[in-house]
């Protein structure tokens, strides 16, 4: 196992996941949804997701976040065998505080062994990964990363741009922030202990999470390497050609916001305590 400079702690990448102590287990998934505009997508989604509840302890929370088409409606309307949460922003504030909402949402029910899922509402990420989050936590692991960038990954379906963004931004994340073992920086399908997130929260409060965008899943990594997290990579099979609406990325922002994040990174100064 190797430490980086921030001290997030990441399986070998020779030997694979190298975890001390006994096997942790934990006792529900809860899998935040951050939506907008996704009433077309939501519903077979959550159908996928309510057969990975037929076999899992699972509570799927969509975060509303100030859509016009009718995503409430369709969590509203509730699919048979889930248990369906639905956290509302009157309008929208970004992908950065819906996650941040999902979590406080989760956070505020959930027990200390739980597992927090977040993935996007889309239809691009398949549900049936939540199984392999699940064994990777149980294993030892605090954060598990679904990546398109490791032996078996693939992102083919995804345009061009998309993919030069995703590869750009992962060179540019290995060189200069030199997390040992992260391939995948900016995929948005992640799991995390609880207790990990409780702890970053504890410290951070509402500024866990403060980027809008797209760049606050590299934000939320970041911060939470201070926790010393064990962290492993899945491979991630991403089905952009399930998606049904127009991209809410927009290239040259997200480009802003990810140099923006690496500036503030490096003059921010650590936590003054252990965390």
């Amino acid at each position: 196992m190797s430490v980086d400079e921030g001290g997030l702690r990441t399986a070998s990448e020779e030997g694979g996941p190298a975890f001390s102590g006994s096997k942790r287990t934990h006792a529900r998934a809860h899998v935040v949804l951050p939506a907008y505009n996704e009433a077309v997508s939501l519903p077979p989604l959550l159908s996928r997701l309510a057969q990975v509840a037929r076999t899992e302890r699972l509570t799927a929370w969509v975060v509303d976040d100030g859509s016009s088409d009718g995503t409430a409606e369709v969590v509203a309307a509730g699919v048979p065998g889930l248990d369906l949460r639905l956290v509302s922003h009157p309008v929208n504030l970004g992908l950065g505080q819906a996650v941040q909402s999902g979590l406080r949402a989760v956070l505020a029910e959930a027990g200390e062994e739980d597992v927090v899922v977040v993935m996007d509402a889309d239809d691009t990420h398949d549900p049936a990964l939540i199984h392999v989050l699940e064994e990777e936590i149980a294993a030892g692991a605090d954060v598990v990363i679904c990546s398109r960038f490791v032996n078996g990954g693939d992102d083919a379906t995804a345009p061009a741009l998309r993919r030069l963004l995703s590869r750009g931004a992962a060179v540019l994340f290995r060189r200069v922030l030199r997390v040992a073992g992260v391939r995948d920086f900016t995929s948005g399908f992640r799991a995390y202990r609880v207790s990990l997130l409780t702890r970053a929260a504890g410290h951070w409060g509402e500024r866990l999470i403060e980027e809008r965008g797209f760049a606050c899943m590299v934000e939320l990594l970041l911060k939470l390497r201070h926790c010393r997290p064990v962290v492993t990579e899945v491979p991630l099979t991403l089905r952009y050609d399930r998606k049904r609406g127009p991209s809410k990325i927009r290239i040259a922002r997200t480009v802003g916001q990810y140099l923006k994040l690496l500036v503030r990174d490096r003059l921010s100064p650590a936590p003054y305590r252990a965390l």
